[in-house]
């Protein structure tokens, strides 16, 4: 693991370090990102983050980037595969914490075409969380 800055405060340095309310399992990680699945709800809905504490896309280094852009093929792929679903998308969207992280998530077959592409859907599969990241991490 790297010996990375962390910054006191932050949910996904806490996470990195195995403690908050983010804690999910872990799909794959390098030095430069952690890929892991978030910790309850519906099947297929994963993070992309640096492990660096840096707020926006454009502050990544160039390796950061292709770290980034490698693991979320390789977990698109994987969700793909795995979940058979209508579609996977990415976001980087959060605006709630300031440390990098880009969505990885499945739109299921059956969603109804009422809900938007970033709305949950109640009647979503959902499962052990732990056996899909562990079936997933194969994809890296």
């Amino acid at each position: 693991m790297s010996s990375q800055p962390v910054t006191d405060g932050c949910l996904i340095c806490a996470k990195h370090r195995g403690s908050g309310p983010l804690v999910g399992p872990v799909v794959w990680s390098s030095e430069l990102v952690v890929v892991s699945h978030q910790p309850v709800g519906m099947l297929g809905h994963l993070f992309v983050e640096t492990r660096r504490h840096v707020a926006t896309l454009d502050s990544l280094t160039v390796p950061e980037v292709e770290a980034v852009a490698r693991a979320v093929r390789l977990v698109a792929m994987g969700l793909r595969a795995e979940l058979a679903p209508e579609f996977v998308f990415s976001a980087v969207a959060g605006r709630q914490v300031a440390h990098f992280h880009q969505h990885v998530f499945v739109r299921h077959q059956g969603t109804p075409e009422a809900l938007a592409w970033h709305e949950d859907w109640a009647e979503a599969p959902t499962g052990d969380v732990g056996a899909l990241s562990t079936v997933l991490s194969r994809y890296f």
